[in-house]
């Protein structure tokens, strides 16, 4: 049974070591990396994002933040990022319960959109955010060296 729960100080290195985790095992580790994952708070919840994270039996198996970019975006105000799930774990639709949570979550803000970064090499992941709704956007610059892929949702 997964629970999400919105983040709490105990997990920073949970959320820290699950997204290091995937990260590293197929990318470099960006400066746009750490300054997430060094302090959620202050660079995502405190900026008007949140972070959820998933949990089986109170153990931290999964995550994903929603970043605020409201003034900066017209349509997309808000990004999906930092979604990770323990590799033990996956297969189990964590992935598509956090997404889901975090796209609720948009919806509750009174986002019109969303948009994520990512990379064709992750087909699962990819799968994943077609699942949810989102779609290819095309001519978006990103902060990320790794990321190929810009996906949308238009809520």
């Amino acid at each position: 049974m997964v629970t999400i729960v919105p983040f709490e100080p105990k997990f920073a290195e949970d959320f820290k070591i699950l997204n290091e985790e995937w990260i590293s095992q197929y990318f470099i580790m960006e400066e746009t990396d750490y300054k997430s994952l060094l302090a959620p708070e202050s660079n995502i919840i405190d900026k008007g994002g949140a972070i959820f994270m998933a949990l089986i039996d109170e153990n931290p198996v999964g995550t994903c933040a929603l970043i605020s970019h409201i003034g900066k975006e017209p349509i997309y105000e808000y990004e999906l990022a930092k979604m990770a799930v323990k590799p033990t774990e996956q297969g189990k639709q964590i992935g598509q319960i956090l997404g889901n949570a975090i796209i609720n979550h948009a919806k509750y803000l009174g986002a019109k959109g969303v948009f994520l970064e990512s990379n064709t090499i992750l087909v699962p992941a990819i799968n994943l955010y077609k699942k949810l709704g989102f779609v290819e956007l095309i001519d978006r610059k990103s902060p990320y060296e790794r990321s190929n892929i810009q996906m949308g949702l238009i809520l």
